[in-house]
């Protein structure tokens, strides 16, 4: 039973000075859209995060405005409530409810999950459970509003399969018109979930796991995910657009102060490095490009419907935008005198970068971040990292020479077959970094050292990989503690727990689901969050559902093993991803894809597509062409 739009006003008047930050559960942001409720498809987009951080989602964005251009359906907002909220809320008996009109999720058709990383998945669980709405998929009737889920973690469906209806697998910006058009459909014509669900999973990148189902051999390993009907496709593709979605032309603009106060462009999405760590590079193939023109036209209308003084150009590596020196020369003759501040996250480690960054600068910033990865000629060959110290220390006097006095490398233990000498070497690095910084500003110079560690992901050649045990984990970081000489290098380690908890849920399979349901159950939410993290339920969750992180985890896997994940395909062959494997055994470099094809599969799969989808708008990327 659902409860009116009145009512919740009514009790955030009461309470809302009682919570901190009551500017993340108000709405009526500048450029918010607000439409009449009518008979339109109605879809929720929910980020399983607080405010703070969910709303300058880019996918989020981009989402809302594509939906909201329809005439027949609209898109409204919901966030994680923090603590505080959420025990005011269920004190009260309010349910989740969207900031735009203040409906009760129940009343939306859809409710759209983002999920960026697995460790938001007690989030979504809590989400679900304070909008009144079944947790398992199987007890939502057709009253209830259908639960989407969509981003990078999905690669990997099947932990959360058992509360989720429907996954969008790859670009959704440009599923979700045919998705609604589905429902649209259905609606029109009486049909029952079961049968809506049936047409959807015909739709390019849409995984629906209650229509699949996983078979285990003897010994309880996984031996396939099928479908139970022989009309839907044993193994689910991406979808893959051919260019990138249309940039939202009037961002939101947030009523408290949120992780990142900014306009943010996407120029560039793929990577070609082939980094064998890198889940992003991996799933996000082929590369495609916005236009200068493009980008520039998107800066300008941003900058005047928002107010915004901060614009972020993102990539995974935005040096590596075909244009980048016109882009910025652009920028700047475009912008000249609007005190326009631009940032360039995720660059090379090469002179190119600093000149990027020293064009843009307008003042002296406070850093410059740079992602060696690893410290050793071994290691980088295995991760296909192509660095090597000199070109490092070279960027680094370049870097305090034009006037930036702190530097942040980032690194990562528990690659393949690290040594204790590889450890030693990564903390020895820093100490030469800071003493070459000294050596030009002397003790002005300062080295902040970001130490992860490392964990296997799907779809990427380190998929068969063993993650390092907590003892491991914890006997590194005592060995680059040890090493480390000054007090000048501050630095950060993961938290070994927090490691084994992400692998887990990374890699799991369609039983993670009740590991991930008594977590949730005893307490465990905002798991991203260090200080609300609680190891020892996550603990015993794995135990109760009887998955042992020893089988799980921490061993190699077999090449000939099935994954959780294999009936999901990226476009990058299973078949290629084996041979990079073996050749990061074997310390093998893999060039840039720039330079020459080495057949992932991802040519012929965006080609395959392009003649499933006739039109002058499927132009073969650049980077495909050449």
């Amino acid at each position: 039973m659902t409860i009116p739009p009145e009512k919740i006003e009514l009790f955030l008047e009461k309470h809302l000075l009682s919570v901190e930050k009551p500017g993340r559960y108000i709405g009526g942001e500048l450029n918010q859209v607000r439409k009449e409720w009518r008979d339109q498809i109605k879809v929720a987009l929910a980020f399983p995060d607080i405010y703070d951080i969910g709303l300058p989602n880019l996918g989020l964005l981009i989402l809302y405005e594509i939906i909201n251009k329809r005439e027949d359906a609209l898109a409204e907002r919901v966030y994680a409530p923090w603590l505080d909220m959420e025990t005011v809320m269920r004190d009260a008996q309010i349910p989740l409810y969207a900031l735009e009109s203040k409906h009760p999720l129940l009343d939306f058709d859809v409710i759209a999950f983002t999920l960026p990383y697995e460790s938001i998945y007690t989030n979504v669980l809590n989400m679900i459970n304070m909008a009144g709405i079944p947790l398992d998929a199987k007890e939502r009737t057709q009253s209830y509003p259908l639960i989407i889920a969509g981003g990078h973690a999905a690669y990997n469906p099947e932990p959360m399969a058992r509360f989720i209806d429907a996954f969008i697998l790859g670009d959704g910006e440009y599923i979700m018109d045919r998705f609604i058009d589905q429902i649209h459909n259905s609606r029109s014509t009486g049909q029952s979930k079961t049968e809506l669900l049936k047409l959807l999973a015909n739709l390019p990148g849409v995984y629906v796991p209650s229509l699949y189902r996983p078979q285990y051999n003897q010994a309880g390993q996984l031996t396939a995910v099928t479908p139970i009907d022989k009309t839907l496709p044993a193994v689910l593709h991406k979808h893959m657009s051919p260019d990138l979605p249309v940039a939202p032309a009037r961002p939101l603009v947030p009523n408290i102060d949120v992780v990142h106060n900014r306009i943010a462009v996407e120029i560039m999405r793929g990577c070609t490095r082939g980094c064998r760590f890198c889940h992003a590079g991996f799933i996000n193939r082929p590369v495609r490009e916005r236009s200068v023109d493009e980008i520039l036209a998107i800066i300008e209308t941003s900058l005047q419907n928002t107010g915004y003084e901060e614009v972020a150009l993102l990539s995974l590596s935005s040096s590596d935008y075909s244009h980048i020196e016109e882009l910025i020369d652009s920028i700047q003759s475009r912008f000249e005198g609007k005190n326009l501040t631009i940032s360039l996250p995720s660059l090379r480690i090469e002179s190119f970068s600093v000149d990027l960054m020293e064009k843009l600068r307008t003042a002296r910033p406070g850093g410059f971040t740079l992602a060696p990865e690893a410290a050793t000629d071994r290691i980088r060959r295995t991760i296909n990292k192509v660095i090597d110290d000199e070109s490092l220390f070279s960027t680094v006097r370049e870097i305090y020479q034009r006037g930036w006095q702190t530097i942040k490398l980032y690194f990562m233990i528990g690659h393949p077959n690290e040594t204790d000498e590889d450890v030693i070497a990564i903390a020895n690095l820093c100490n030469q970094v800071l003493a070459e910084g000294r050596k030009v500003i002397g003790n002005r110079a300062n080295l902040n050292v970001g130490v992860a560690t490392f964990v296997p992901k799907p779809h990427t050649p380190f998929q068969w990989v063993r993650t390092n045990t907590p003892e491991e984990i914890r006997h590194k970081q005592e060995i680059f503690r040890q090493h480390i000489k000054s007090r000048a290098i501050k630095y950060s380690l993961s938290q070994p727990d927090e490691t084994i908890f992400e692998a887990m849920l990374t890699r799991g399979d369609r039983r993670m689901a009740d590991a991930i349901l008594y977590a949730w159950q005893n307490g465990a939410k905002f798991d991203a969050w260090r200080d609300k993290f609680r190891s020892h339920i996550w603990t015993e969750a794995f135990s109760h559902a009887g998955i042992d992180p020893e089988t799980a985890i921490h061993r190699n896997k077999e090449k000939i093993e099935v994954f959780p994940w294999d009936h999901i395909n990226p476009g990058v062959n299973r078949s290629y991803l084996l041979a990079e494997y073996e050749r990061s055994l074997a310390g093998e470099l893999r060039q840039d894809c720039r330079e020459q094809c080495f057949a992932c599969g991802i040519l012929p799969f965006y080609q395959d597509l392009r003649m499933q989808n006739p039109g002058d708008h499927w132009k073969c990327p650049e980077i495909l062409v050449n």
